[in-house]
């Protein structure tokens, strides 16, 4: 009886294709994602520092609302007349 032996097609020009695509997919992610991501937190973060020692410099950091004096018992301004509002239907 004679023996057939399974011949598989030469896949080894697919392989280094997509090697090649996966290396161009990374390519393009790190350079259009990755790296304009780091430069602009680095940006941010420069400016915010800028910002900070400018503020620092100004004294004008936070400062707190003074704190409200409550009016003082009795009839005020906006007292007024009560006005029984009747329901509409």
């Amino acid at each position: 009886m004679a023996r057939y032996r399974l011949r598989f097609p030469n896949f080894e020009p697919m392989k280094y294709f997509f090697i090649g695509l996966a290396i161009y997919f990374l390519y393009r992610f790190i350079f259009n994602f990755i790296i304009p991501i780091y430069r602009v937190s680095k940006k941010m973060k420069g400016q915010m520092r800028d910002f900070q020692s400018q503020m620092n410099q100004n004294g004008q950091g936070f400062q707190p609302d003074p704190p409200r004096q409550e009016p003082a018992p009795g009839k005020s301004a906006k007292e007024g007349e009560y006005i029984d509002f009747e329901e509409i239907k």
